[in-house]
């Protein structure tokens, strides 16, 4: 069968006096490998995007259409062929590639792999989901984020490449970071050296980000992740800038301005993610919120907490105010009306929240004071309070919250308000650490043993770098939190710290 890359569906059919028929690349193409994404019961998107030299102006390619073949297979060794086509690399989005294959078989791995002149790409991995209400046993995948390039390297991607059978995996954002090429960063420990510098400084422009973009992407650890799983992405706020909300940016710049640079941003992340054209920017704004299902087993709703939240309560300083009750918003109107409707009709046997900002409401401040971190749901009290409430008047069915941004491991568990737990919790969440955002990390941090004697609805926490492991069966949700020893030099070992679950029908975490 064939199926059509994105520029295609954006323009007539390739004229091949408009496009280099065979072109012929001073290097190698495809430095900055390939990906799928959004999968479904009968195809994923996969993507690639030419770039022989990445982070020159141009990215060593010419200002011209050129045409990309690209297969799917069912074994490795592409013998038995299934899909395959051409799409068009287009300059407009920095030659990169967005295939929307359809046609393929449920519940089932294949393989894929692009061309372009004489060059081949490596060969990626990605796994359909299962048919609509299949009965499905059992889901296993990752939950990454918050890669920060200079504080450390990606041996996590690396160890989660070699996990095996994993059907996907969840990135909530912090996928770059955009600030100036720093040789030290100040952590809770005093100054630290950077084992990498980002190539330029504080990003602004299209080229900026696309530059950035390549530079994390020509690691070949972050290569494998890719490579092995097909990804469900989502950002934060460092794909476009620090604590950003709506057109608000941390240093009050007119919005006018921040909203040129959200579109350069949104731009440049769409150029590098493996998504649907769903989720094409129009100026700055594009649609990141959508759901997949996992047969009758996961109901999985991707959110976005940036792009529709109102700004941060408190000067959005870690602390107590009176605008922590007011009435805000964290996901906007119509991506609210979205989550509510997927929950109330789901089918399935678990139901996650996969998003970017910690859900618990905990007391950042051990002792008699209350401290919110007004950047998370602790800062939106009452779109929190509506999520839940819904949650809990509907009986939607085993709730669970997938969440990153800490740069720590937590688990626990969500009620309305968490210093006066009132009945069985609503929900539970996992929060994964990251990839190497905060350095090597430590077991705990100082103040953490007192949060959690404090908190009695936090259940677990660790300051390593790592990923989420999730395997979730009819029965239970388990979560590994897989750590990685160090990640200021390369080739770290990785471990399970801890195994948590949830029993289905039950709203607590235990040891697995």
């Amino acid at each position: 069968m064939m199926a059509l890359g994105l520029g295609a569906l954006l323009t007539p059919a390739l004229d091949p006096r408009q496009a280099l028929a065979q072109p012929v690349f001073a290097d190698y193409p495809f430095q900055l490998g390939v990906a799928a994404g959004d999968p479904a019961p009968d195809g994923f998107v996969i993507w690639t995007r030419l770039a022989p030299d990445p982070l020159a102006v141009g990215h060593g390619m010419p200002a011209r259409p050129v045409p990309v073949g690209w297969e799917v297979a069912e074994d490795e060794a592409f013998s038995r062929i299934t899909a395959q086509g051409e799409a068009v690399a287009r300059p407009e989005l920095a030659h990169a590639v967005h295939v929307e294959v359809g046609g393929l078989s449920p519940a089932r791995t294949y393989h894929y792999r692009f061309t372009a002149g004489a060059e081949r790409s490596l060969i990626g991995r990605a796994r359909t989901t299962p048919a609509a209400g299949a009965s499905v046993a059992r889901t296993r995948f990752g939950v990454v984020g918050c890669q920060h390039y200079e504080q450390g390297h990606y041996t996590a991607h690396r160890r989660l490449a070699q996990e095996d059978e994993l059907d996907f995996v969840f990135c909530y954002g912090d996928y770059i970071y955009e600030g100036r090429s720093a040789r030290l960063w100040n952590s809770a420990a005093g100054p630290q050296g950077n084992p990498r510098q980002h190539v330029g400084q504080e990003i602004y422009s299209l080229d900026d980000y696309r530059r950035r973009y390549a530079q994390y992407k020509m690691d070949p650890d972050l290569q494998a992740s890719h490579a092995a799983a097909a990804w469900f992405v989502t950002w934060d706020d460092h794909e476009i800038d620090n604590n950003w909300a709506t057109d608000l940016d941390q240093d009050g710049t007119d919005r006018a301005l921040f909203r040129l640079r959200q579109q350069s941003a949104m731009q440049a992340y769409y150029e590098h993610m493996p998504l649907r054209r769903s989720a094409f920017p129009a100026g700055p704004a594009m649609r990141l919120y959508r759901r997949a299902d996992y047969g009758t087993l996961l109901r999985l709703n991707l959110l976005d907490t940036r792009q529709y939240r109102s700004d941060q309560a408190c000067g959005d300083r870690w602390g107590a105010c009176d605008e922590l009750e007011r009435a805000a918003d964290m996901l906007g109107a119509a991506q609210e009306r979205f989550l509510f409707d997927s929950l109330s009709t789901s089918q399935a046997r678990w139901n996650a929240i996969a998003q970017q900002v910690m859900m618990m409401d905990l007391d950042r401040d051990p002792g008699p004071a209350y401290m919110a971190n007004p950047d998370s749901w602790g800062g939106y009290r009452a779109p929190r309070a509506r999520v839940l409430r819904h949650i809990r008047e509907r009986r939607v069915a085993n709730p669970v919250v997938l969440t990153g941004d800490e740069h720590q491991n937590y688990a626990g568990e969500l009620h309305l308000d968490g210093r006066a737990p009132d009945g069985p919790a609503i929900a539970t969440e996992f929060v994964g650490t990251s990839i190497t955002s905060g350095g090597d990390g430590v077991d705990q941090l100082p103040q953490m043993a007192r949060t959690l004697a404090d908190n009695p609805q936090l259940k677990f926490n660790n300051a390593q770098r790592g990923y989420l492991l999730c395997d979730v069966t009819a029965e239970r949700w388990e979560t590994a939190f897989r750590v990685i020893d160090q990640v200021s030099r390369p080739g770290g070992a990785v471990s399970t710290r801890a195994r948590l679950a949830v029993p289905a029908g039950e709203t607590v975490v235990v040891p697995a």
